[in-house]
């Protein structure tokens, strides 16, 4: 597949750029492909002054299901040194990008919304989400905490623990009452209410926009929210020298990575082992 054809990108309304992660075989796991085209849209879009909104959503059953683990995921979005510790701090560099655009960037969510799909969405401004989304982390049950760590950010510190010590997934209403999302909607419905929410975002002038969304995240950063998930960035690569981590991982090697992602969950009863719409 090229790697434009990983992106779909369209105007659905005035001032509005919408994005499509186009790999729905894959639901919509994140590689080199799928994140560089993704980066530059958003780059793209942020410098055109006729686009006031952006939204991210996925082709197919869901949303995104994390990171391909049988893909090529390098640095294409941020050149960073490969020291110990480079993944975690390349990824977050990003997130904190789009939090950084000047541009508001609406999340879409429906079906899964798993791992580094959960830090894309987190890294969105709005997130909408279909009632019976599922959204978790369950990397942390045999890899490693959090690239960026947004549980306890998002949830607070109780919700966020239990998130955390069990990978367990939330559905869309769950998310909406634990903070995560801001509104959750049949998922017939997801398109067109998303769609209304950016055009009427979009009706405040867009360098109002930039500092309406701006104060929000500086308020966020007084709080320390930008140092506290880089801070758990670091404590996210020691993860990966844990004895259970690297045998997990050995797994994808000599198992395959549909036999080692069904093996962590066999215990748990849930995602791929929970029939047949499981995720990756």
């Amino acid at each position: 597949m090229a790697k434009d054809d990983v992106l779909l990108i369209d105007d659905p309304a005035p001032k509005v750029r919408r994005f499509t992660l186009n790999r729905p075989e894959k639901r919509n796991a994140l590689n080199d492909d799928l994140r560089g085209a993704l980066f530059d849209a958003l780059r793209a879009g942020d410098k055109d002054r006729d686009v006031s909104v952006m939204i991210i959503r996925g082709a197919g059953s869901c949303f995104c299901a994390g990171y391909d683990l049988g893909s090529p995921n390098s640095d294409v979005e941020r050149s960073i040194s490969r020291a110990d510790g480079w993944w975690s701090r390349h990824v977050v560099n990003n997130w904190f990008e789009m939090w950084d655009m000047s541009t508001p960037i609406i999340g879409q969510v429906h079906g899964y919304c798993l791992a580094g799909g959960t830090e894309l969405a987190t890294a969105c401004d709005l997130v909408y989400v279909a009632e019976d989304a599922k959204i978790g982390y369950p990397p942390v049950r045999l890899m490693s905490p959090p690239d960026m760590q947004w549980q306890t950010w998002m949830m607070g510190l109780r919700r966020g623990m239990e998130a955390l010590l069990t990978g367990d997934s939330m559905s869309g209403v769950e998310a909406v009452a634990s903070g995560f999302a801001n509104r959750a909607f049949p998922e017939a419905r997801l398109d067109s209410e998303v769609l209304a929410m950016a055009e009427r975002v979009a009706k405040i002038p867009a360098d109002l926009l930039a500092l309406n969304k701006r104060a929000a995240h500086r308020a966020m950063e007084a709080m320390g929210i930008r140092a506290g998930i880089r801070a758990t960035a670091e404590i996210q690569a020691l993860g990966f020298h844990q004895k259970s981590s690297m045998e997990y991982m050995q797994g994808f090697a000599t198992k395959g990575v549909t036999a080692a992602l069904s093996e962590r969950d066999a215990a748990f009863g849930d995602y791929r082992e929970s029939g047949p719409s499981g995720s990756t």
